[in-house]
């Protein structure tokens, strides 16, 4: 199709919206990309340093001159073609990619903004281009609330960046357990296997709410009160487990127990070989950080499973930076740790008198180290339990790049509440912790639960609720 027949949507790119992800200028298909000559001069300005911005907007520099690499004045002005999304199969982009070739005229629209900013700029220029195209649909696209509010001001249409999100709503994020309707044995148990192998219980059931269903997933019904879990799924027919009970103080971790329903189906998963990934949420006082440290001493001093458990933890501060801190990786990390120490003083005998209570503090410390996330690139952790907390901070790439650090025998455990992210530009449906949840649900090594009571304090439970 010839330029002269076309009619797409025009998007004019804000360059937060690169900064967030590089990738955007492949992801608008077969309508056109405008940039102000603005956006690149913040981009330069943003290319120093070694922070997840900096890198990205190096990616983008790195797109751009191949984008227009050989590239006439001519083929420029008329627009570059835009290709897919790199390293993906499936039908190129008919988009094409526009630069600021000349200044901006006066615009009245303009007049009620004080100052000079880049945004003035950047607005200035989708004020353009709706002048230039009255027939086209021109959208300002920007992860800048006020600056998606001053557009609206000036008439312009303007849309937050919703390509990476990893769901529409935050709701309909997988929970990890299902509940059995009270007629479930009737309509699924009328050709029921049961079978028991090595001190375990096990059921083949088909039926139409199987398809549901996601390996490692709990299953459980209130009356009468049974759980269990998820071993197989083929079709219409899966095999279920019952759970073993950990609420029970016969059956308590490093002096731990369940307390709920969902804290008895996270230690079932931490405490299981066959499942290399597990992720909890949950709002503060629900016990993830309690449970996998539990689950990870009960495995690495008592059965020998792990070698020592590794955890880390963005450091994005909830107020002021406090700015420097001395000493090494570990004694840098100690601040952001906190919620470490205070579990362990949970988990550690208090009889024994001072001294056996030190010797204990101190073997704990022994085995568990504490490191920065800024140096686990180009790393393999073998046999070892990674707990990665406040998982809710990091981006997709950001956990991609710790996840792909486990080595053979290594299983990883990713804690957050997702309506706790102090990182900004991330949302609940852009979450590197709500992307790896989405994508590892259908997994036969990978488990989740969403923990939804709190256990801390009836102080904690109540203020979590109406505060």
């Amino acid at each position: 199709m010839s330029p002269a027949l076309r009619n797409p949507r025009r998007f004019v790119l804000d360059t937060n919206v690169l900064m967030h992800d590089p990738s955007a200028l492949f992801r608008f298909q077969e309508h056109d990309i405008h940039l102000p000559m603005m956006v690149l001069e913040e981009l330069d300005h943003a290319k120093k340093g070694v922070s997840e911005v900096a890198r990205n907007v190096r990616q983008v520099s790195r797109f751009l001159d191949e984008l227009i690499a050989g590239a006439s004045k001519d083929a420029i002005d008329l627009g570059l073609q835009l290709p897919g999304l790199p390293g993906q199969q499936g039908k190129p982009s008919s988009g094409r990619l526009f630069f600021q070739t000349r200044p901006l005229r006066p615009n009245p629209s303009l007049q009620p903004l004080p100052g000079n900013t880049p945004d003035h700029d950047i607005l200035g220029m989708a004020l353009s281009l709706q002048q230039d195209y009255p027939d086209g649909r021109v959208t300002l696209v920007s992860k800048d609330i006020n600056l998606r509010i001053k557009a609206a001001i000036l008439g312009l249409h303007a849309e937050d960046y919703y390509s990476d999100q990893t769901l529409d709503d935050v709701n309909l994020l997988y929970s990890g357990t299902w509940d059995l309707p009270v007629d479930f044995w009737e309509t699924h148990g009328k050709e029921l296997d049961s079978w028991q192998d090595s001190g375990h219980t096990y059921y083949r059931v088909r039926g139409p709410d199987v398809t549901h269903w996601h390996p490692n997933q709990g299953l459980f019904q209130i009356d009468p009160p049974t759980d269990f879990i998820v071993r197989q799924i083929n079709g219409e027919e899966a095999v279920i487990e019952i759970l073993k009970d950990y609420t029970a103080p016969n059956h308590s971790v490093w002096g731990i127990v369940a307390r709920n329903r969902e804290q008895n189906f996270a230690l079932n998963l931490l405490l299981d070989p066959e499942i290399d990934f597990v992720s909890l949420l949950g709002a503060a006082g629900t016990g993830k950080t309690l449970l996998a440290l539990a689950a990870g001493l009960a495995q690495t001093l008592d059965s020998k499973r792990y070698r020592e458990i590794i955890m880390t933890r963005i450091t994005v501060p909830v107020g002021e930076d406090i700015g420097f801190l001395p000493g090494t990786e570990e004694e840098k990390m100690t601040p952001w740790m906190g919620a470490l120490m205070d579990n362990l003083e949970v988990l550690a005998p208090q009889e024994g008198g001072e001294w056996g209570r030190a010797a204990t503090a101190d073997l704990l410390s022994s085995k568990i180290k504490i490191r920065s996330l800024n140096f686990m690139r180009g790393r393999t952790f073998q046999n070892k339990y990674l707990i990665i907390d406040e998982a809710q901070n990091l981006t997709p790439k950001q956990m991609k790049t710790l996840i792909t650090r486990a080595g053979p025998g290594t299983k990883v455990i990713c804690l957050g509440n997702i309506a706790q992210i102090d990182t900004p530009y991330l949302s609940e449906t852009t979450s590197g912790l709500t992307y790896v949840v989405d994508r590892f649900k259908a997994w036969q090594h990978g488990g989740h639960v969403t923990l939804r009571r709190g256990e801390r304090s009836r102080l904690a439970e109540f203020a979590s609720e109406r505060l």
